[in-house]
């Protein structure tokens, strides 16, 4: 069937082209009659307003474009999803690329959103937080809108919103201080701002909470085999580690695995956390305790602060969101650690 224009409901109608168009975008001054014979034949025809037309009118396209640097990452994509379905609920359509981590590869996907001439653009995780891509940004996309999520850079149309998990891992630092472990370690899968920043608070909180206490940083790389013998070589060099953070939830459920393959209990031997209150949290054996660095509440403001803006309104550079610690089993109950060779 051919597609209703909009000529077509006003000859149908017995009106202009510009008392429907009045009509479709809830205008004043259309009498009610008029108003109702027009509703109800764009309800017969399943008339659909052409966006790129209008687009060209109002010199917007309604599309966000999202840059997601790895779309297997569930945190991301949980928070894209967010970002996603409240941007829709404004009436905006998304552009989702899957952008690699490589800088290069970032900064054609930006200059890929400036020919599909987006409105605005999210960028999801402190990876996108480098020079290369704020170049690509101020050369591709000048004016236009562009918010981090849990990241910043220094130009004026970017807008940061950054959960504060600096201060977070400290605070969980201190949680397993303030059950008895006396050796705490760190474990983190590979170097991104926000992992330099978690890796900070661990620092901070052992300066503060553990000064007695050797720091104990191990780089485990990604791979379940990699994150699962870092954890198993970790453990059986340090025996006085009692108590571990794991930069993300994921490698907190492998490294869990690892433990229980050395006949270490948890949170008996060994207490754990992660990073993320995600989805891992809940269903590994023991549940896991976690840093929750609000995602949902984070994406949420991506998606309205971008609204904001291109609704002409101001919006701070920069905001903060604290996170908070979700205690589960994983070092809730204390025991007394047993003595390890």
């Amino acid at each position: 069937m051919q597609e209703v224009t909009i000529y077509d409901i006003a000859d149908l109608a017995g009106v202009s082209a510009s008392t429907v168009s009045r009509v479709i975008n809830n205008y004043p001054y259309v009498k009610k009659a008029t108003r109702a014979r027009v509703l109800k034949l764009l309800e017969e025809y399943h008339y659909v307003p052409n966006e790129t037309a209008r687009g060209l009118v109002n010199q917007s396209s309604k599309m966000i474009g999202i840059l997601i640097s790895d779309i297997r990452t569930t945190q991301h994509t949980d928070g894209v999803y967010y970002i996603e379905r409240e941007l829709s609920r404004q009436g905006y359509s998304c552009l989702i690329y899957n952008t690699g981590v490589a800088e290069k590869d970032q900064a054609r996907y930006i200059q890929l959103l400036s020919q599909r001439k987006v409105d605005a653009a999210v960028l999801m995780g402190s990876i996108y937080q480098t020079e290369e891509v704020c170049r690509s940004i101020q050369t591709y996309l000048p004016t236009t809108p562009v918010v981090i999520c849990n990241g910043f850079l220094e130009a004026p149309n970017i807008y940061g919103l950054i959960a504060d998990e600096r201060n977070g891992v400290c605070d969980c630092v201190e949680l397993l201080a303030n059950k008895g472990r006396k050796g705490v370690a760190f474990v983190v899968n590979q170097y991104t701002p926000s992992n330099h920043l978690k890796e900070q608070g661990y620092l901070d909180g052992m300066r503060r909470f553990l000064p007695e206490a050797e720091p104990l940083v191990i780089q485990s790389g990604s791979s379940v085999q990699e994150i699962f013998q870092a954890t198993t070589e970790m453990v059986k060099l340090h025996p006085e580690v009692t108590g571990i953070i794991f930069s993300e939830d994921l490698l907190a459920a492998v490294g869990i695995r690892a433990l229980a393959e050395l006949h270490l209990s948890v949170p008996g031997d060994v207490a754990i956390i992660g990073i993320n209150n995600s989805q891992f949290a809940e269903i590994c054996v023991p549940t896991l305790t976690s840093l929750d660095n609000m995602l949902y509440d984070l994406s949420l403001m991506a998606a309205r602060n971008l609204t904001a803006l291109l609704q002409g309104e101001h919006i701070n550079k920069k905001m903060m969101i604290c996170s908070k610690i979700v205690e589960r089993q994983s070092c809730l109950l204390y025991t007394s650690p047993s003595p390890r060779d």
